[in-house]
């Protein structure tokens, strides 16, 4: 047995090891559907106007470009989050809503909204 008396090198044999990569951390996969500039702008957008039209959607997003738009919706959409419905119309009609998949978001966007507030407010007044 070897005589360390550094209590902070030796191991504890009940210590559970925590391993953090791309492959096993649940927050990285989140953030590979949720990350990026818009996804959660377009979540949000289309939770609050659902259902929400492409045209509604450009110009309620200030800054998006039509195909970063298209690009981020067809995304969203092969992640389950968000479903898209044609109307066979003259001109074509297309709404998207959140999957109940997606809805399941909400708390999350909730949280991540009221810290983003107290963020904003705390460096304010720094």
């Amino acid at each position: 047995m070897k005589n360390d008396t550094n209590v902070d090198n030796q191991e504890d044999k009940n210590e559970k090891k925590f391993v953090f990569d791309e492959e096993s951390c649940p927050v990285t996969a989140t953030m590979q559907v949720l990350g990026g500039k818009w996804k959660a702008i377009l979540i949000n957008a289309i939770y609050h106007t659902s259902p929400a039209r492409f045209g509604e959607l450009k110009r309620s997003v200030k800054g998006i470009t039509q195909s970063m738009l298209t690009q981020q919706l067809r995304e969203l959409e092969e992640d389950g989050l968000i479903s898209r419905k044609i109307y066979a119309e003259i001109p074509p009609r297309v709404e998207y809503t959140l999957t109940d998949f997606g809805l399941t978001l909400s708390p999350i966007m909730q949280s991540m909204a009221n810290w983003g507030k107290e963020y904003r407010m705390k460096k304010q007044n720094a």
